[in-house]
């Protein structure tokens, strides 16, 4: 017997930019393959700073998606450059609250859905679970893509408390919460001890197989052109992967002589932030070297990842609980990764789990000088380490929806022996 769950996600087609939207598009799709229905709750696309149809072809036609009024504060309540901030708890999008729980009632009377899940970022789709949860008694998984709360964020006191209420909210109806990393799931076990353990799960993030399987490998370049190209794609944020120091030692290596625009190219595609990172660029005098793209389509990206030298991975010390989403895409596309981020991370770990030891701390000029000219040399005698494909087979998209059915079999197990 087929069972449903409505699925509360912001990041959802046709919102452009976030590697967010893979997470629940990919459990969309593959949750069929083990007994589950789908019904996704997402919020209009007025909402969306950006948005792109060229993922809504990945929809599943049996998927049945429904978008409720919301509204982003800073684009639509702005007079004059400003807005209430209390208009703007727990985060921008609280004007989603008003138009989903009503149409999320509508969909659970029509459907009857065994669970409820919604997934964070985006700290109103888990109010939204929250609400409906309270008012159905249906099971709800929290899935948390990054951690909530922590000592120095969110950095305004009134987001700090608003989100504070919605996690320690979250963590107490919920069913289940879903963590993308071993130190997250560490964290929350040790920030709510009286909560059971076993109400916290592991689930990581994933590729998406199928997404690869038209993308053909090109050929060496670095034996047909000379010059090596590295490609971070995706966000850079100002403050967890701030790339001060690595411009810094970039700027060192080009005035040495150790690299040259015809021997180095850096893509910093997608950053979402150009003007921090072109006054960077300026200030240590590296436009010959560092470039900044435009984003492009999902499938683009992928073939990008596929075609460059190497692939970078920026992650501030104060992140070591996180795991960009896209260092499984990185994995998969099977080309050697320069990881700047503390050694003592999950993001490290990870790596070194597959056996890539190609790490530097992102925070030490002198590290990422020596670092990095070590990695252009492995990249130059194809000796830079690469994880197969056998090593990272288990966080294939199909293989985490089916955790992920495991966990809401298990859920509505529980709730009906209750």
């Amino acid at each position: 017997m087929v069972k449903r769950v409505l699925m509360i996600a912001y990041h959802f087609p046709p919102l452009h930019g976030s590697s967010g939207i893979q997470r629940t598009l990919r459990f969309a799709r593959y949750l069929p393959d083990h007994g589950w229905e789908p019904i996704v709750l997402a919020p209009s696309s007025r909402a969306y700073q950006q948005t792109n149809s060229g993922q809504l072809a990945d929809i599943p036609q049996q998927v049945h998606v429904h978008r409720a009024f919301a509204l982003d504060t800073a684009k639509h309540l702005t007079l004059m450059g400003w807005y209430p901030r209390v208009l703007a708890l727990p985060d921008r999008w609280a004007s989603w609250w008003l138009g989903a729980v009503p149409v999320g009632w509508y969909l659970i009377k029509k459907y009857k859905p065994d669970v409820i899940w919604s997934t964070y970022p985006i700290a109103t789709a888990h109010l939204i679970g929250l609400t409906l949860q309270r008012l159905t008694g249906i099971p709800w998984v929290a899935d948390f893509r990054d951690p909530m709360v922590q000592p120095d964020y969110p950095p305004y006191p009134l987001t700090y408390r608003a989100y504070e209420r919605v996690e320690n909210k979250t963590i107490t109806y919920c069913s289940s919460a879903v963590f993308t990393t071993p130190g997250t799931l560490r964290d929350y076990q040790t920030r709510f001890p009286h909560v059971p353990a076993s109400r916290f799960h592991l689930i990581e993030n994933g590729y998406d197989e199928f997404s690869f399987t038209s993308i053909i490998r090109p050929v060496n370049q670095i034996a047909g052109t000379g010059r090596i190209t590295l490609l971070h794609s995706g966000i850079i944020y100002p403050w967890e992967r701030d790339p001060t120091f690595l411009f810094d030692a970039l700027s060192a290596l080009l005035k040495q002589n150790v690299i040259s625009a015809d021997s180095l190219h850096i893509i910093l595609r997608a950053s979402h932030h150009e003007s921090y990172l072109r006054s960077l660029i300026d200030r240590f005098d590296i436009g010959t070297i560092v470039s900044l793209a435009p984003p492009v389509s999902y499938n683009e990206a992928l073939s990008e990842m596929v075609a460059v030298d190497g692939l970078l991975v920026l992650q501030a010390a104060s992140c070591n609980n996180q795991i960009p989403a896209k260092l499984y895409e990185y994995l998969r596309a099977q080309r050697p990764i320069l990881a700047l981020t503390d050694p003592a991370g999950d993001t490290a770990e990870k790596l070194r789990s597959v056996g890539i030891d190609t790490i530097i701390p992102l925070d030490s000029k002198e590290a990422i000088m020596e670092g990095l000219s070590r990695f252009l040399m492995l990249l130059r005698e194809n000796r830079a380490p690469v994880a197969s494909v056998e090593k990272i087979r288990s966080n294939s998209r199909e293989a985490v929806a089916k955790e992920l059915a495991g966990l809401l079999n298990a859920v509505t197990e529980t709730d009906r022996v209750k």
